[in-house]
């Protein structure tokens, strides 16, 4: 797929389709991917890459990169076109100067997965019908693939390229995802427990800011946590109050316009499960107003953005919640 994908990109900067390319290169290991911008074709042959630690979403970064003269090819995966399209929607991508390639994805390594196991000295990857042939300097590791994708890849809601100019591969289809599963899990804790838990997964919390500098949803010129009279402006929390403010304030910032691209819970150097906080609100959008996926299209309102006298009372929302 590297190959074709590189081959895809040389074509169209060399035919002037595009002058620009938004991919992936390697950073210091095989296994640290970046996301980048090639210029010509040499720089492609020289650095252009695709692979199973390819995981990150390209899509947030065509909000600046879509405002520059010329247009730029992106790659994106399937659950990645969820968020461009979301994007599109916002006006934050200007999409006359996007030309998007969709590829297939049959899901991302969790590099944390292969240290688990004792995985050390990475020097190559190849995939072998259900299982990952992890190449070291120590010799080689076949691992199943379910043992060492990334938990949102295991939970992937769909296959299917939302938007594209031009696909490569064949294109999937929406799946059955078991993506709630833990979800219903925390609702159905007791208050106390649900607390204690969120405690100890905010506690780790260092204030990084790399959740919301990666969120394709997180896209204010002005962030409320960057402002100095705010009084918790790029600063480790002080307190518990502060550890909970942050993600929960995030959390309804995206509602209703998250993706659930996972990119949140995949940069926290602390692994910290935040993508079930925006999961736990996509599931109660599906329930009380109807299912509703941020990013399907680019026509439909979501459904915390308008009001009829069909939508779900105060007092059935407080009574669910109060429940679990």
């Amino acid at each position: 797929m590297q190959r074709i994908m590189a081959e895809k990109a040389k074509e169209l900067l060399q035919n002037g389709t595009v002058n620009r390319v938004l991919g992936w290169k390697k950073g210091e290991f095989v296994y640290d991917i970046t996301p980048a911008v090639f210029n010509n074709t040499e720089e492609i042959d020289a650095e252009f890459v695709y692979d199973d630690f390819c995981a990150n979403n390209l899509s947030k970064y065509l909000i600046k990169e879509s405002r520059k003269e010329g247009k730029v090819l992106v790659f994106l995966k399937p659950c990645d076109t969820y968020s461009f399209n979301q994007l599109l929607k916002e006006h934050r991508i200007w999409r006359d100067h996007v030309y998007a390639v969709g590829i297939p994805c049959d899901g991302k390594i969790d590099l944390d997965c292969l240290k688990k196991q004792d995985i050390q000295g990475i020097v190559g990857i190849e995939t072998q019908n259900d299982n990952f042939i992890i190449h070291t300097l120590y010799g080689d590791h076949t691992i199943a693939k379910e043992d060492a994708l990334a938990e949102r890849c295991l939970n992937c809601k769909s296959k299917k390229h939302v938007i594209y100019d031009e696909l490569i591969g064949r294109d999937g289809e929406v799946l059955d995802s078991h993506r709630f599963d833990m979800v219903e899990k925390i609702e159905a804790m007791t208050p106390d427990e649900r607390f204690a838990f969120w405690r100890g997964e905010f506690s780790r919390c260092i204030r990084c800011n790399a959740c919301r500098n990666v969120c394709p949803a997180c896209s204010c010129e002005n962030c409320v946590f960057d402002n100095p009279k705010s009084g918790i402006a790029n600063k480790a929390a002080a307190d518990s109050f502060e550890e909970n403010m942050f993600h929960i304030i995030r959390a309804f910032h995206v509602a209703g316009r998250c993706t659930d691209c996972g990119e949140c819970s995949r940069v926290c150097p602390q692994n910290i499960p935040l993508h079930l906080l925006n999961r736990k609100f996509i599931k109660d959008i599906n329930e009380f107003y109807g299912t509703y996926q941020a990013g399907e299209d680019t026509e439909s309102r979501a459904p915390l953005n308008i009001y009829n006298t069909e939508d779900v009372e105060p007092s059935i929302v407080y009574k669910k919640g109060g429940n679990h």
